[in-house]
């Protein structure tokens, strides 16, 4: 693995401010680490994005990255798709599916007690049991987790495990929100704006002042996802070479 491997692998995450920069560095340190992942941001930041680009600079990254959802499965289905069920061995778990890779637990503070038990077994023992069963499975992934809550207030008010939150946290990753990196907005716009004007086969080739200075000065609660959702609205709706943004 070497340096110009990396940053190719990192090519996809635009921007070039002091903050990114950081963000991007421990990303790599990370990377070439097989601990487990805790990726922290808001909503729409981008957390996805790096747990990707860790597989890809990884020495796993030739193995398989299995994306787990835990908000969208909802409790009752979260540890049986995860660990699989006793009476449905055919079925392989999405453990069994990582198997040498990497699994990604998206938001996984509002994964239910029984399953951060189950989680933390598998981090101290790399071993699991499906739901039902007693019998354990050998497994070796490497996990990373992300949220947009703060793990460590949930420890404390009893909805996390504290072990788990430790095991889970020896290598966090912050990814700052774009209000905190404002000069990338207009790298981010560019990059946006080219991407959907291709894709959409239109020529949009300039952002007039008025249409940056709005994107500069929004608050972006929604993040890079917002900005990227408002860019491809905004290059549907254009009309001639300049992109400007549509009312609401």
């Amino acid at each position: 693995m070497n340096d110009e491997g990396s940053k190719s692998s990192l090519d996809d995450i635009i921007g070039d401010t002091p903050q990114l920069k950081q963000m991007l560095q421990l990303t790599m340190k990370a990377a070439r680490t097989d601990a487990p992942l805790l990726i922290l941001g808001e909503a729409g930041s981008g957390k996805q994005l790096i747990a990707r680009a860790v597989h890809r600079i990884s020495a796993r990254k030739h193995e398989s990255f299995i994306t787990v959802n835990c908000v969208a499965l909802g409790e009752s289905s979260l540890g049986s798709h995860i660990f699989g069920e006793a009476n449905e061995i055919e079925k392989p778990a999405q453990l069994e599916l990582a198997n040498k890779g990497i699994i990604y637990l998206k938001e996984i503070a509002l994964i239910p007690h029984d399953v951060q038990t189950k989680l933390l077994r598998l981090m101290e023992r790399r071993e699991f049991e499906r739901v039902g069963s007693l019998h354990t499975n050998p497994v070796n992934v490497r996990l990373i987790a992300s949220t947009k809550y703060d793990l460590g207030e949930r420890v404390a008010e009893g909805m996390f495990h504290e072990h788990l939150y430790d095991q889970l946290n020896i290598f966090p990753i912050r990814v700052p929100p774009l209000r905190e990196r404002r000069d990338d907005i207009p790298l981010l716009a560019n990059y946006f704006v080219q991407r959907f004007a291709r894709r959409m086969n239109k020529a949009i080739d300039s952002i007039p002042d008025e249409t940056m200075s709005f994107l500069l000065n929004s608050d972006w609660p929604g993040n890079v996802r917002q900005l990227e959702n408002l860019i491809e609205r905004s290059v549907v709706l254009a009309e001639d070479s300049a992109l400007r943004i549509p009312p609401h």
